[in-house]
């Protein structure tokens, strides 16, 4: 693709938006940053408006614009800036737009992530929770729109690069067995469920590979993250969640794999860096420079796998049995999850009552098949409910934490 493209990145202050903009920078004849949005990063989107000015700039918290209007209005007057969670979907869709990077993390994310889907834009899809929470309405939703989706996570992205050119994501058609998923383990890897006991978040957010966000990195930890992927894997290739096994790579060079039928496995390898992915998806079928070292393996050395451990890191079979429960459960899951989290990087919440709540929360909450965006809501406005509850009533418990 050599014509000039038109990008809404969503999320453009996080980590997946940093690394975008970087990856797009290298590539100014190719790309065109169209619509910039945050949440309330507001200095920070002001700095990224300087350097790329793009036509709108959003704040989906509207109580963060006034101390950023002038000052846009001064450094990029050509600039509009649009406020409120409405804008999202209105970059996201916008007819002039050719790209969307959605990178907002967690539930508030999808609905954005579904317009552009409707949209039928190219998809960069690096918001979980649009599969995780809302799988079958989002991928019809991209059939129906003509969208192409392409998948950012690492894991996705690799797996992604392992299917034949011309599968277009059908793995039953291109003679796969199964999709191995690799994870790092995270900081607490090798430790039991008593070590994890009284980890802190600072440890927690202590990642030995990747930088990431807090809330992603605490993910990673408990790994979650790769509950969450697991559920994407399924959505994004039609396959059941039987055939998609979790392999712990500590190195975090093999990003994931394919195992085809023929007794092959095709494995996709780098750097542990997103912007490998990013530019895969921007340039998609054509590769670019992402500004990513070359990966040298005789100073890797070598590439271990272990089994992961389901009985300390609890989060990982929930996840498991949620997506073999289907309909809403994962729904739930998530929302259960972000609470947690949030408790735990508050110090309001130990590590392994991360679990605990999300298994309550489960058990509380009603698992339904949604049929639309809004029942999609209405699960995860009752699971968060249900685990503020749930939190509070822990708060007040002896031993708790």
């Amino acid at each position: 693709m050599t014509a000039l493209q038109n990008i809404t990145v969503l999320g453009s202050t996080g980590s997946i938006g940093v690394s975008t903009l970087d990856v797009i920078a290298r590539h100014p004849q190719r790309y065109r940053v169209f619509a910039l949005a945050a949440h309330s990063s507001a200095h920070v989107l002001l700095e990224q408006c300087r350097q790329f000015q793009p036509r709108y700039a959003v704040l989906s918290d509207a109580s963060a614009g006034p101390e950023l209007l002038d000052a846009l209005a001064a450094a990029c007057p050509d600039t509009e800036l649009l406020l409120g969670d409405w804008a999202l979907e209105e970059v996201a869709a916008h007819t002039d737009v050719d790209t969307v990077m959605a990178a907002i993390v967690g539930a508030a994310g999808m609905p954005s992530a579904l317009a552009a889907a409707r949209a039928g834009k190219r998809l960069l899809l690096a918001n979980k929770e649009a599969l995780v929470t809302a799988g079958s309405l989002f991928i019809k939703a991209a059939r129906d729109g003509g969208a192409t989706l392409l998948p950012v996570d690492s894991e996705h992205n690799a797996i992604f690069q392992c299917l034949p050119s011309n599968s277009h994501g059908q793995v039953d058609t291109a003679g796969v067995d199964k999709l191995l998923l690799t994870a790092s383990g995270g900081p607490f890897r090798g430790r039991s469920a008593q070590e994890l006991r009284q980890v802190t978040p600072e440890q927690a957010c202590a990642h030995p590979n990747w930088d990431m966000g807090r809330k992603i990195s605490v993910d990673s930890a408990t790994l979650m993250n790769k509950g969450l992927e697991l559920a994407e894997a399924c959505w994004l290739f039609g396959m059941s969640e039987q055939r998609v096994d979790v392999v712990v790579h500590p190195q975090s060079i093999i990003h994931s794999m394919v195992q085809y039928r023929d007794g092959s496995v095709l494995a996709q390898l780098g750097q542990p860096d997103m912007r490998t992915p990013i530019a895969c998806c921007l340039a998609w079928p054509e590769r670019i420079d992402a500004g990513v070292g070359n990966l040298d393996l005789v100073t890797v050395g070598q590439l271990d796998f272990e089994a992961p451990d389901y009985e300390a890191f609890r989060c990982l079979r929930i996840a498991r049995e949620c997506i073999q429960a289907g309909g809403s459960a994962m729904a739930t899951c998530n929302a259960a999850n972000e609470i947690a989290v949030a408790a735990f990087l508050d110090g309001r919440l130990g590590f392994l009552d991360i679990p605990s709540l999300i298994e309550e929360t489960l058990a509380r909450v009603e698992n339904i098949e949604p049929e639309s965006l809004e029942q999609v809501e209405d699960s995860d406005t009752r699971a968060r409910q249900v685990a503020v509850e749930r939190l509070h009533a822990a708060s007040h418990s002896v031993g708790v934490g």
